[in-house]
């Protein structure tokens, strides 16, 4: 049979598609702006009207209107989220719902051999003349997930969702029940960059040299930076998130992947989160390579880069060099990512390194961000024996390599002045000695 009369023939209202969802099913539902936004709305409104009961949601970022997980919901839904978003963080941190540890590159064995899904919802682009749809802005697990032996596939198929290239695509055949629908897909605004932001992407960008393989997370610390990678030279990117910082590098040539020796001019991710402008530029531009995250965040894969830096951030640090990226204390505020992922691969690549950035403060300058102790409860996200270089507004620190003695040293020097004579207290306290400001 020809794609097209398969398209035809399983194509619904999403009144109708949502009808495939029974109860106690399991649902995947896209990543970040890869959700079906108007498909999740009409589902809760199914699931309320129809009085389904225990479905088990699967969402990492959301930015949709997660109205599964307002209070009243859990009579129909349970949300078992493996990274928090604004929206899931109230309903996990008051027993609603639940939160699943998983490293973001063990997402599809995840669902593969753990909870696999019955139901799968993504958000597609127009399929091509050979009847392929793309995963577009979010391949990540959405895809795996897609794959899974037994789900079914709910699809919008979207003309505004962009044709990303690479291992992206699903065909027609591939999905159970296809939704037509145009609206807009999710947008991250441009952050703020401020005074800390801009000097700590000044420091991370002095560990930045010719010919480096990047990879960056969302948020002004990672847009700070770019702002100083200008005078650079043929840096490539490898990184599970693309946002649009990257554009202007890119179309400057300091951005151009020449220098990669593993998939070489290309920018390699899993998913983008940004404006218009960045999804357009994604749009069938074959400078990119759109994977699922088992692939692009597998530390095996990652290190085959060689002078990968990775740049993340962290809650939190203790002066063994510790860091919780996730809590504070019990309250998981987002969730693992793939912090630990690129960390480590990072370590295996051959002049790799790995950063962690975050202001040396915060609420306002009154909690400081380096500490004698992790706050009661907090998970450690990222291990002493992992960390590499921290570096706040104040500095760099390193940590890999250094002894304990030096590690708390080093902190306390880039730690905010009027926290560091408490730091001191405590390294005196700890070993013995009186801290000697260098």
């Amino acid at each position: 049979m020809d794609w097209k009369e398969i398209y035809l023939s399983r194509l619904k209202t999403m009144e109708e598609a949502v009808k495939l969802i029974k109860s106690g099913d399991r649902v995947v539902i896209g990543h970040a702006a890869g959700e079906p936004v108007k498909l999740v709305d009409t589902m809760v409104d199914y699931a309320v009207m129809a009085d389904l009961k225990n479905i088990e949601i699967f969402q990492q970022v959301d930015m949709g209107h997660s109205l599964y997980t307002q209070p009243g919901m859990e009579l129909h839904f349970r949300e078992n989220s493996l990274f928090l978003g604004a929206r899931t963080r109230d309903c996990v941190n008051s027993g609603r719902g639940d939160f699943t540890p998983c490293y973001f590159y063990q997402t599809p064995s995840f669902f593969r051999n753990v909870k696999k899904p019955d139901v799968v919802l993504a958000t597609l682009s127009l399929p091509d003349e050979h009847g392929y749809c793309s995963f577009g802005v979010s391949c990540d697990y959405t895809k795996p997930a897609a794959e899974t032996e037994g789900a079914k596939v709910i699809a919008v198929v979207n003309p505004n969702m962009p044709r990303t290239l690479g291992d992206s695509f699903i065909h027609v055949r591939d999905i159970d029940v296809i939704v037509e629908d145009d609206t807009p897909i999710p947008e991250l605004g441009l952050p703020p960059i401020g005074d800390d932001e801009m000097a700590i992407g000044e420091h991370i960008a002095s560990l930045v040299n010719d010919g480096d393989c990047l990879q960056l997370g969302i948020g002004a610390i990672p847009d700070a930076v770019l702002k100083f990678l200008g005078n650079k030279k043929n840096l490539g990117i490898h990184s599970e998130v693309i946002s649009d910082g990257v554009i202007e590098l890119y179309e400057q040539g300091v951005i151009n992947c020449s220098a990669k020796n593993f998939n070489r001019d290309k920018m390699v991710a899993s998913f983008f989160m940004g404006t218009r402008k960045l999804y357009d530029f994604a749009d069938d531009n074959p400078g990119l390579y759109i994977a699922p995250v088992d692939y692009v965040n597998h530390p095996a894969i990652i290190g085959k880069n060689d002078n990968l830096v990775s740049i993340n951030s962290s809650m939190e640090v203790n002066l063994m060099g510790e860091a919780c990226s996730e809590a504070k204390g019990l309250e998981q505020i987002s969730g693992i990512g793939g912090q630990v992922d690129f960390i480590r691969g990072a370590a295996f690549s051959r002049g790799g390194r790995s950063i962690l950035a975050f202001p040396a403060t915060a609420e306002e300058g009154t909690i400081s961000k380096i500490v004698p102790f992790l706050t009661q409860g907090a998970t450690v996200t990222a291990s002493r024996t992992d960390v590499d270089y921290i570096v706040t507004e104040y500095g760099i620190a390193k940590m890999k390599g250094n002894t304990l003695r030096e590690r708390a040293h080093q902190l306390i020097r880039i730690a905010a002045p009027q926290f560091k004579d408490g730091l001191a207290e405590e390294f005196e306290r700890r070993f013995a000695e009186k801290y000697q400001e260098v």
